[in-house]
């Protein structure tokens, strides 16, 4: 189905989102800090207030009404997402805080049980720091050496590169799925295939990817998928990690403490079945509660909706943006997200964003957690506009005329 602008009634997605009813600085407010956090619709804070009204309690252990209403509805969010990222099994569905948390959890429960000195971890140069640090950190403890794939020019990255860098010492592949930073698009599902030629493991940074494009990671055939609610419309301090059930049952825990046992003594502990093995302590009940909400909103929406949507409103703004004298475009990969990166040759970015904002226009301003991308294309950082489904053309071209108002009077 081809969406466009006029076939989404943006009116009533908009009524679902309240912070966007207001004004900031005395005008409308423009959201364009998307790929920070996405806001929330209605469905995911009543969700929240629901469970606090009405069923708080803690999960699994209890026997009571209200633990094992509290207990249903977080498992009901465990097997939405087994649906929604198509993974086999709903125990291969783990919680976590948000994609750093769940890049750490592997690094430390994966990587510190396996990898030695000599082994080798491949990631892009476009990552964000959260899947930067946690592999240089295990390259700290254990010997390993960190390897990275070449940016070009246009913000994409060469699968020819890729197959030069992996060899028969990669032990890991960890890539974004979609760029922060520029919006890229990678082909996981073919490094994925490279990866496992070398009989390496796949890791794939899905925090960009699950907001927009159609995730199947058994089509994508990774190891490892994590992704953050708080980028997909739910609470932030959400998130998940998939990983492949031979994998997760073969990894030490990452946390000790309540839920991930079977037995404890003072000699000896017994750990609990996956998914728990990996959820110690008291979870985010009430916000993975609300998280379901956030994925199914995108599921009635329609992926492909989405997608089609959100290009049209990209192509619009590079096609509006280019009028603006001395706008320079970091990203240009044919395939990417809903994401503008930009520079304006005599406004710095900070300066620019402060502007916009008085303008009630919310762009993000610096280096988007992505310094080694920055060096790499000899920058600071970049000005981003982000766009989600309730975004609008309308909203972009404002954007638009703002940049040129800042050149016209600042530049």
């Amino acid at each position: 189905m081809q969406v466009t602008e006029t076939t989404f009634d943006i009116n009533k997605i908009r009524a679902d989102f309240p912070v966007l009813d207001q004004k900031v600085n005395g005008k409308q407010l423009v959201y364009f800090d998307n790929a920070a956090t996405t806001q929330k619709p209605k469905a995911v804070i009543e969700a929240i207030k629901t469970y606090y009204e009405g069923y708080n309690a803690n999960i699994h252990r209890g026997l009571h009404t209200l633990a094992e209403k509290a207990t249903t509805a977080f498992e009901e969010t465990r097997k939405t997402f087994q649906q929604f990222v198509n993974a086999n099994e709903v125990e291969e569905i783990i919680f976590t805080k948000g994609t750093t948390d769940s890049i750490n959890l592997v690094a430390h429960a994966y990587g510190r049980k396996f990898f030695k000195s000599g082994d080798e971890i491949l990631i892009s140069g476009m990552e964000h720091h959260s899947n930067i640090v946690p592999w240089q950190l295990l390259c700290e403890a254990t010997g390993a050496q960190l390897k990275v794939i070449p940016v070009k020019e246009d913000g994409s990255i060469s699968l020819a590169d890729v197959e030069d860098l992996i060899t028969d010492k990669t032990k890991l592949v960890s890539v974004v799925y979609a760029s922060n930073s520029l919006g890229t698009i990678n082909p996981v599902k073919e490094i994925a295939a490279l990866a496992h030629k070398a009989d390496a493991v796949m890791m794939v940074d899905g925090a960009q990817a699950a907001s927009h494009c159609n995730v199947d990671v058994q089509d994508l055939d990774c190891d490892f998928f994590a992704t953050s609610g708080h980028k997909m419309y739910g609470p932030t301090g959400t998130g998940i990690l998939y990983g492949k059930r031979a994998l997760l049952e073969a990894m030490t825990p990452y946390q000790g403490g309540g839920e991930m046992i079977k037995n404890v003594s003072f000699e000896e502990t017994t750990y609990n079945d996956i998914p728990y093995k990996f959820e110690a302590g008291t979870p985010n009940i009430a916000d993975i509660v609300a998280l379901k909400e956030a994925a199914d909103y995108i599921s009635a929406l329609g992926k492909d909706n989405i997608m089609v949507y959100e290009q049209e409103l990209t192509k619009h703004a590079h096609q509006v943006m280019a009028e603006v004298p001395g706008i320079k475009f970091y990203g240009t990969a044919e395939e990417k997200v809903s994401v503008v990166s930009f520079t304006l040759e005599t406004v710095h970015p900070y300066d620019v964003g402060m502007m916009l904002d008085a303008k009630g226009i919310a762009v993000r301003t610096g280096h988007h957690c992505t310094q080694p991308l920055m060096d790499h294309f000899g920058i600071e950082g970049t000005i981003r506009a982000s766009f989600s489904v309730y975004n609008t053309k309308e909203e972009i071209t404002q954007l638009a005329e703002g940049l040129k108002d800042i050149v016209s009077k600042f530049g």
